[in-house]
């Protein structure tokens, strides 16, 4: 078994790891919606979230029912499952049971619970959400299956069951910090979903298309990813990334492009520019500085390369994304060969 990244790359641990810099730069914002408490027959359906969606099951048998997914999924005690958020859901005792609309109960949930069915509390289940910034929607939501079941017996489903119910008993508390802990707590329960997702046999590179966030989890890839990631700025050749993979460059560009769908440096200038999209919309550092940091010998550089992708120069980028009155702006979606051809010293960038 190939070593760890930090043992075969001192220091990567941290900031310069990417998962947590990919955590950095999407600002995932993680928190919980309401609890349920039931007991006999019931069923609540859900309008879709239109966000990731979280469910965890602390106590009892729930059964999910997602819309446009034919075969219900059976929550127990300890599950926790994961969905995109574009349909709409059922919650219910059985499959069967006709579902009551559950707005007008959350309108009047008390304590940040709400209770359906019988007397008693046979089922406590709790449900939250992620917020994606631009990026991280094109980066994640593209990435999840529809559903992911997370099963109790791994290593992921206790914490972050654990982490549910803790976050929701900060949110109702007025305890001092509590709102400080409870946002920490949440971010901790998007990082225990990621590293589920990452981790799930049944939806690895094979059985899927390819995606950017799985190939932060393979052994081959991951280390090129994290050069790119850790140092976006030097001008990785192929032949750099090839030799940290320990492949040759036809064998390392070829896994490449299946895991990630992109050529290696078709990857790198798309991150340089999300990067980029994410200082404009957040910090007021300017252009030239960020033209700097992402590797560009010059201002006009980057702002061309950061047009072609975007269809906005830089500045005007800023300004639209931090204008309320103006739609969110372009985000960089898939990179196409041949959308790019210019790194920071006008060399071909994408092979």
């Amino acid at each position: 078994m190939a070593a760890p990244l930090s043992a075969r790359f001192p220091g990567s641990a941290g900031w310069a790891d990417p998962l947590a810099r990919t955590l950095g730069v999407i600002d995932a914002r993680c928190a919980l919606s309401c609890g349920i408490t039931a007991a006999g027959q019931w069923a609540l359906a859900f309008p879709a979230p239109g966000r990731l969606k979280v469910q965890a099951v602390l106590k009892g048998l729930v059964w999910l029912v997602i819309d446009g997914i034919e075969h219900p999924v059976r929550l127990a005690a300890g599950d926790v499952a994961v969905f995109s958020g574009v349909r709409g859901y059922t919650l219910a005792s059985d499959p069967t049971v006709p579902p009551v609309d559950v707005l007008p109960l959350v309108r009047t949930a008390a304590g940040g619970f709400l209770h359906a069915g019988a007397e008693g509390q046979d089922v406590v289940a709790v449900g939250g959400h992620i917020d994606l910034n631009d990026v991280g929607r094109e980066l994640l939501l593209s990435a999840f299956p529809p559903l992911m079941r997370v099963d109790a017996a791994t290593a992921e489903a206790p914490a972050a069951c654990w982490l549910m119910e803790q976050t929701l008993r900060e949110m109702r508390s007025d305890a001092p910090g509590a709102a400080v802990a409870a946002e920490h707590l949440a971010r901790l329960l998007f990082v225990q979903v990621l590293r589920a997702f990452l981790n799930d046999s049944s939806t690895h590179a094979g059985a899927r298309p390819p995606d950017r966030l799985r190939a932060l989890a393979d052994e081959r890839v991951a280390p090129a990813l994290f050069l790119m990631h850790g140092n976006p700025a030097h001008p990785w050749t192929l032949a750099e990334l090839a030799r940290a993979a320990a492949m040759s460059r036809t064998s390392f560009a070829q896994r490449f492009k299946k895991v990630v769908g992109l050529p290696p440096l078709a990857y790198l200038y798309a991150w340089r520019m999300r990067l980029a999209q994410h200082i404009l919309r957040s910090k007021d550092t300017p252009v030239a500085a960020i033209a700097s940091s992402l590797g560009y010998g010059s201002e006009s550089a980057f702002s061309n390369a950061f047009k072609r992708t975007t269809g906005l120069a830089p500045h005007r980028y800023r300004e639209a994304a931090r204008d309320p009155r103006t739609a969110e702006p372009p985000w960089v979606g898939r990179a196409e060969p041949g959308a790019a051809r210019q790194d920071a010293r006008g060399r071909q960038e994408w092979r």
